[in-house]
């Protein structure tokens, strides 16, 4: 039986100005908090804040997904990588359920699997199929490598990968029980049965016989371009259009495209694919500032979507914050991947759309005015229109606004990513100095997942 949604007059949105936070459970407390080393760091699950979506029949339940799991940075004998403090741990969806008191319960985890029922892991991909050459290293500082039980040699014990390994970012949950999850690695879209179990899948990388969506005797691809997205910045949000036909997804910020010149522009891509037809459709957000990001999205209707644009900065620590809920229009956008090629436009395999020899992102670094010169080209960007400004609106202190859940009255909840209750503050003597995750500069108020719900404008 479909519930209604939980009423306005029950649950006031103003009850919820400072947060209800979602239940956790402590997976490790072994490790020293730097910040004050005399208390052990608790690293929570909790890690709810990659995404969220609405439970397509029950007004009150909400999924919210994990990323990779809690890593810190470290460089050690092999390199600049990342520690991975429980590397056996599997990403996963939970469901939470919003009670009428606003407080909130979990009602189960959805652990994600490979094709053939595996639990997967959050490790890095293999370079062909999504790497960055970014190094695994355990929890006492030894990097991961493909025979555990001998010591790292580059020939003779590679470092480890897993070609399964998945960082979530985007969460879509479908009429059918169903989920299609984005990431940062590949990128990768990856549809995953109501049990988590790996169905089906979609990237850049025409080798990869896991691109199983085959359209016209095809398998489905990204654009090739997508492969350049920036390393820890890839597909960070994702959605699905009301009829269930449209996945709808955008990049976290500006790829490095063709190389890491292009990564300081504000200029990013969202890119929709019709699941039916395979038909592709490209299209340029414009960010604020460059070092916004953008890390969440939400479907009202085949062509209008609510979109999170903000800074990664913590609003008890800077004055300037800021965080950002538009609705955008790509109905009057340009689809860049129908512009036919001239003497100066091509569209290149690798690069994508490129002007004059440039790329669209080596373009806006040279200068924001050269948006101009796209629009005179009658290239436009998506219509965008504020309609929350989270920090005006509420009591919110965390620095990562990701998960978007569109409520059935019309109203948004809002979920932080509090990447595990951890952080990392510096590297030393190749030993990362990890600490609980703090919102303030005293170091005294602990982040922790908690639900926001605002009503927006329009």
């Amino acid at each position: 039986m479909t519930q209604q949604p939980v009423s306005t007059d029950i649950i006031h949105i103003n009850a919820f100005a400072q947060g209800s936070p979602l239940p956790y459970k402590v997976l490790d407390a072994t490790h020293n908090n730097a910040a004050y080393p005399n208390q052990k760091l608790e690293i929570r699950n909790g890690g709810y804040g990659s995404d969220a979506a609405a439970h397509p029949t029950n007004g009150n339940q909400f999924y919210v997904l994990t990323d990779r799991g809690p890593n810190a940075d470290f460089e050690g004998i092999a390199g600049k990588g990342k520690q991975f403090l429980i590397p056996h741990y599997v990403p996963c969806i939970g469901l939470f359920e919003l009670q009428t008191d606003g407080t909130i319960i979990k009602i189960k985890d959805i652990v994600l699997k490979d094709r053939h029922g595996n639990p997967i892991s959050g490790l890095p991909n293999p370079k062909t199929l999504g790497g960055t050459n970014e190094i695994p290293y355990d929890v006492n500082g030894q990097p991961m490598t493909m025979n555990p039980t001998l010591p790292f040699d580059k020939v003779t014990n590679p470092i480890k990968t897993d070609i399964n390994g998945l960082d979530p970012e985007g969460l879509a949950a479908l009429t059918d029980g169903s989920f299609w999850i984005s990431d940062e690695y590949g990128p990768h879209l990856v549809h995953y049965d109501a049990e988590g179990i790996e169905i089906a899948r979609i990237n850049p990388f025409a080798s990869d016989a896991r691109n199983n969506v085959v359209i016209d005797g095809k398998p489905l691809l990204l654009p090739a371009e997508f492969a350049k997205r920036r390393a820890n910045r890839g597909m960070e949000a994702l959605t699905i259009t009301p009829d269930q036909t449209t996945l709808v997804a955008i990049m976290e910020s500006s790829m490095d495209n063709p190389d890491e010149s292009g990564r300081v522009s504000s200029l990013t891509r969202i890119v929709t694919i019709d699941l039916n037809s395979g038909q592709i459709a490209q299209y340029l957000y414009r960010l604020d500032k460059a070092q916004h990001v953008t890390s969440g999205i939400v479907a009202l209707s085949n062509h209008e979507f609510y979109l999170i644009e903000h800074d990664r900065k913590f609003p008890l620590q800077e004055q300037s914050t800021q965080k950002l809920i538009y609705k955008i229009d790509i109905s009057q956008a340009t689809d860049i991947e129908t512009i036919l090629g001239t003497k100066n436009i091509k569209q290149e395999e690798i690069v994508g759309l490129t002007i004059n020899s440039r790329t669209l992102e080596q373009m806006i670094v040279e200068t924001e005015g050269n948006w101009q010169v796209l629009e005179e080209m009658d290239i436009k960007p998506v219509k965008k229109m504020l309609v929350v400004d989270v920090l005006a609106t509420l009591n919110y202190p965390h620095d990562k606004l990701e998960g978007l859940w569109l409520r059935q009255d019309g109203s948004l909840g809002l979920l932080n990513d509090d990447d595990f209750a951890m952080t990392d503050t510096e590297i030393t003597n190749s030993k990362s100095t990890i600490e609980q995750k703090y919102l303030d500069k005293e170091k005294t108020i602990e982040d922790a997942n908690r639900l926001y719900i605002v009503m927006p404008t329009a």
